[in-house]
């Protein structure tokens, strides 16, 4: 049964007869859901996924401390092999990937004390029409056992964190066959159990090329689907997102406190984003937004993007099993700990990886993300919401914009408006004070950005 498309809702719960149209509103509107998401999220192949943690896992450790230049064993290998598959994966498609690695060096710190280089392999699809505007999925190489400074021992780390880089390797696969507007970049980060330095330096290679980032997608442990509670699962997944930038002035943190926008920066609206492509296109999966940055005394990848000024969240299972996580593999009073392939959830991996496949091609696919989001009614029974209107060639593809509102209260958008092709929608009848308000743009076929609240709490 087709799911009914969320303006499909809107209208249900809140009759747009309710709402005279605006002056210059524009009718018809792209389609609410593009097919071709839906096929490219189904794509995932856990035997693929699978084989690539095995492989993964086979180098023994990839500890950010451990042996580099073997070709069998420790980081450097496994590395080499990823660059290696990007590299492959890209003759595949007649060189549409970007291969590079981005790297820099660390030492004098608790958990690296001698000068250690912490290498990011990194691939680009370039997009189309607005190739600087990127959306990225990354996974972690680096492993670890119960002494984050043990190089040495076996530290398969299948699940933490083998299963993100497997996924971002698929993805990669599948998104590399076709074309979109902006770029997608995949990423393979070193250094984070060490103190997520792969992602502190690429983050800043990002700033010094200009990069126009919309997002990052963190994926740390996406196979685990037997959590230590007991609890099963494996329809649900958790986004971690923050809720107010971390770059934020002052005098935006004033603008904030009397206009709102705890709960819509940019990464919480790119977790929204992710449930919403997982309602309509990833059959029996569930999103969980956790409004938080991560878990409680615990670090990802996405931070240090988020540290840079750039959108980013957490995506992962929902139940952990923490006897797999940073463990020696042993038996003690029957209990089996260590991060072994045989305890990761191939099919849950796969599933999670088309969530990610989803959120990737949704906004590769759309036309530049609105800026310049401002809002305006106050003493007034009128909302209007004004924008930038996107122009020059990285918006062949803008159909046009789309305004949204929902209660203070709730999680998600409950209702849009289609805007067309201008740079202001005045809503009749809607009371500023009582929602909350954002635009998407959206392209000829369909494809969706992410909202864009207004002001400087949202932009992205």
């Amino acid at each position: 049964m087709t799911r009914p498309t969320l303006a499909v809702l809107a209208a249900a719960a809140f009759p747009f007869a309710a709402f005279p149209l605006a002056a210059g509103a524009q009718e018809a509107p792209p389609p609410g859901e593009v097919p071709l998401i839906a096929e490219l999220a189904a794509a995932p192949s856990a035997a693929r996924i699978e084989a690539d943690i095995r492989r993964l896992a086979g180098f023994g450790t990839r500890h950010t401390l451990s042996d580099t230049e073997s070709d069998t064993r420790g980081i450097g290998a496994a590395r080499r092999w990823i660059e290696d598959e990007f590299n492959r994966i890209s003759a595949e498609c007649g060189g549409c990937l970007e291969v590079f690695t981005v790297s820099g060096f660390v030492e004098g710190e608790e958990r690296v004390p001698d000068r250690t280089e912490i290498v990011n392999v990194v691939a680009l699809q370039r997009g189309t029409l607005d190739p600087d505007r990127i959306i990225a999925m990354s996974g972690d190489i680096d492993s670890r056992v119960s002494d984050v400074m043990n190089f040495t021992d076996d530290s398969p780390g299948a699940n933490d964190n083998a299963s993100g880089v497997a996924g971002v390797l698929e993805a990669a696969r599948i998104l590399s066959r076709h074309e979109f507007a902006g770029t997608i970049g995949y990423f393979a980060l070193s250094g984070e159990e060490q103190g997520l330095y792969g992602g502190e330096i690429l983050a800043a290679y990002a700033l010094e090329q200009g990069w126009n980032v919309a997002g990052v997608l963190n994926n740390d442990m996406i196979g685990n689907s037997r959590g230590i509670d007991g609890v099963v699962d494996n329809s649900t997944a958790r986004v971690f997102s923050e809720g107010t930038r971390a770059v934020e002035t002052d005098e935006e943190a004033r603008e904030r406190r009397f206009e709102g926008g705890e709960v819509d920066s940019a990464s919480r609206n790119l977790a929204r984003y992710a449930d919403r492509m997982a309602d309509l296109y990833v059959p029996n999966l569930d999103v969980m937004m956790i409004y938080r940055l991560d878990r409680f005394g615990r670090g990802g990848h996405h931070r240090p993007f988020n540290d840079a000024g750039m959108p980013g969240v957490r995506i992962m299972e929902t139940h952990e099993d923490y006897r797999r996580q940073h463990q020696d593999i042993r038996v003690e009073d029957g209990v089996e700990y260590g991060d072994v392939v045989e305890v990761v959830d191939f099919d849950y991996a796969a599933k999670l990886t088309g969530l990610n496949i989803a959120v990737l091609a949704g906004i590769a696919g759309a036309p530049p993300i609105p800026a310049d989001v401002a809002i305006a009614g106050e003493v007034s029974p009128d909302t209007t919401l004004s924008w930038t209107q996107a122009a020059g060639p990285e918006a062949a593809n803008l159909a046009g914009y789309r305004v949204h509102w929902r209660l203070t209260t709730e999680p998600q958008w409950q209702w849009s408006r289609w805007a067309g092709k201008t740079d202001s929608y005045t809503l009749p009848n809607i009371v500023i004070d009582n929602y909350l308000f954002g635009v998407s743009a959206v392209s000829t076929d369909g494809y969706e950005t992410p909202v864009v609240f207004p002001g400087a709490a949202g932009a992205f």
